[in-house]
């Protein structure tokens, strides 16, 4: 058993939590405590009650999400939302959630692990959002169709493709999760392809119009990653164990 706070602090400092500006339903950082000690750490991508029924189960521990339990803003402490908290509380699961600190961080983040995973080179911040760059570009030298199978084996599911742009790709700009909508601005950063998670439907069309490849691998998809480093690494440094609770959503 080691210290909740310890392990906590240790990973404030890492994601520098404090200093990351996100969504207000973000809450980055320790969202529900326990009585202090935990002895194992359970990865997520979202702390839904499918979720927390299962990372209950085996004693004391902490959650690490990538989405945590207060996206909806404030709520009464009803229903589901009552059960999932009751159900952490009696188990001393603690939770623990990252938002865009774990997705741009430079060894752990979401987006340099999948860019690394398909061999991405020369990497770089990338899309700035309200002072922070919440993705990667880099250079990749080959086909449209290299470039999918390669995505669909790094994220192990399919991967829709908008072949809008050349089939010989060389500027590919990354961000994890939901920002397909930012086509227009993707494009107009100079990368001939985009890789994100998804988009709403008219991004598609508007991608074509704009000569711009689009590869939507998925929101749950290109979000595993982050979660499983960070676990690791916690678990490796607190000599811990850790696991994985794969929950996909299909979207």
């Amino acid at each position: 058993m080691v210290s909740l706070n310890e392990v906590v602090a240790r990973m404030d400092l890492e994601l520098q939590t404090g200093s990351v500006t996100d969504y207000p339903g973000a809450m980055n950082g320790l969202q529900l405590a326990n009585a202090g000690k935990i002895g194992r750490i359970v990865a997520a991508v979202d702390a839904s009650l499918p979720v927390i029924e299962a990372a209950a189960e085996g004693g004391p521990g902490l959650l690490i999400v990538h989405h945590g339990m207060f996206w909806q803003g404030v709520q009464p402490v009803t229903g589901p939302f009552y059960r999932k908290l009751k159900l952490a509380m009696d188990a001393g699961l603690a939770v623990y959630s990252s938002h865009l600190p774990l997705d741009v961080h430079p060894e752990l983040g979401n987006n340099i692990l999948l860019a690394r995973a398909i061999g991405v080179q020369n990497t770089e911040p990338f899309f700035n959002q309200k002072g922070l760059c919440i993705g990667i570009r880099g250079e990749w030298d080959g086909t449209r169709g290299a470039l999918l199978t390669g995505l669909q084996t790094a994220l192990a599911g399919p991967v829709h493709l908008c072949p809008g742009g050349p089939d010989l790709v060389s500027r590919v700009g990354i961000i994890t999760g939901g920002a397909g909508s930012e086509v227009i601005r993707v494009a107009a950063s100079g990368v001939d392809t985009f890789i994100t998670g998804e988009g709403p439907h008219w991004s598609y069309p508007l991608a074509e119009e704009l000569g711009l490849n689009v590869f939507y691998g998925g929101h749950y998809a290109t979000e595993t990653a982050g979660v499983k480093a960070l676990a690791a690494a916690m678990a490796n440094l607190f000599e811990i164990p850790w696991s994985f609770l794969d929950h996909p959503t299909g979207l």
